[in-house]
């Protein structure tokens, strides 16, 4: 067997196991890195994540940034672009993110949209399409509440 298809294989088994392991923060973001997807410190990746089939060295995703559960990141289409995933920032359960795409620094895409343009920091998306609703007044991480954190979100007015 040829060395691409072989190394195929081999990403495509890391990312199954990958997807149904348990340890957010511990051996799916591991098992991840060694199929080549780059990922900083304190990362969290929800169960079942579906992290770029074919292409993971296209996704970045930095420091304490979370996907949710089930969520996908899909890094190139007919072209190789790309997808980054900023410090901070939050991939709500089941959200799609499409090739070409940046997640800014603190955002948060709501569970279940579609992001098919690249997130300002510190903004709150949502929707399919995902538009811009709120703005950030706090990172959503940690040891802050939900009922906290809402209390620090600003509309954007129309």
């Amino acid at each position: 067997m040829s060395e691409p298809i072989l190394r195929g294989i081999r990403n495509r088994l890391l990312q199954e196991i990958a997807r149904k392991a348990p340890g957010a923060r511990s051996l799916r973001v591991w098992l991840n890195r060694w199929r080549g997807v780059h990922i900083g410190k304190g990362v969290w990746i929800g169960y079942d994540a579906l992290i770029e089939t074919s292409s993971p060295h296209l996704v970045t995703i930095k420091d304490g940034a979370s996907l949710g559960i089930r969520c996908t990141v899909v890094a190139h289409m007919r072209e190789r672009r790309g997808v980054t995933i900023e410090e901070d920032a939050d991939i709500g359960t089941g959200a799609i993110i499409l090739a070409g795409v940046t997640i800014g620094r603190g955002a948060v895409v709501a569970a279940g949209s579609v992001v098919t343009k690249s997130v300002p920091a510190q903004t709150l998306v949502q929707g399919n399409p995902a538009k811009p609703i709120a703005m950030v007044g706090m990172p959503l991480k940690g040891d802050v509440t939900v009922k906290e954190w809402v209390k620090h979100l600003k509309p954007i007015r129309k």
